[in-house]
């Protein structure tokens, strides 16, 4: 797939995801629309991914399907953690805080077990030596 095509993608998922019907070849109920602010433009860029709860916790990961450098929104949030999540029909404003420690190991073992797909996208990752973050949307207050 191009990343014509996953632009192209992304549009018509989060044109779907918002107009609150279905969204075609993806779970509805396990999608979340992150936007972030573009390091370099400034712009704001929303992208959807897939979530996962913690007990209240809104986690995303950011494995890239195993590519050796980090996604882009994932660069963003680094830059700016101030994020705004759709989800659940709700929108609010975030700030996105990567998993460190036992917490981060804790999670990631249980998200290989929930979706095995990520083990393989760490064993990608760990070849460029990159680690796979998961990242928490905390709602601001």
């Amino acid at each position: 797939m191009t990343t014509a095509d996953v632009r192209e993608t992304n549009r018509r998922v989060i044109r779907q995801f918002r107009a609150g019907g279905e969204v075609d070849g993806m779970h509805r109920e396990r999608l979340v629309l992150l936007t972030t602010t573009g390091r370099t433009t400034g712009e704001p860029r929303t992208v959807p991914m897939m979530y996962h709860r913690d007990g209240t916790r809104l986690l995303v990961v950011a494995s890239n399907i195993g590519a050796p450098r980090h996604p882009d929104w994932y660069l963003n949030l680094i830059a700016d953690p101030r994020v705004t999540v759709e989800v659940d029909g709700a929108t609010f404003e975030a700030e996105a805080l990567p998993l460190l420690g036992a917490d981060y190991v804790r999670m990631w073992t249980e998200l290989e077990t929930r979706y095995p797909f990520f083990a393989d996208h760490q064993a990608k990752a760990r070849q460029a030596k990159r680690v796979i973050p998961i990242v928490e949307l905390s709602e601001e207050d």
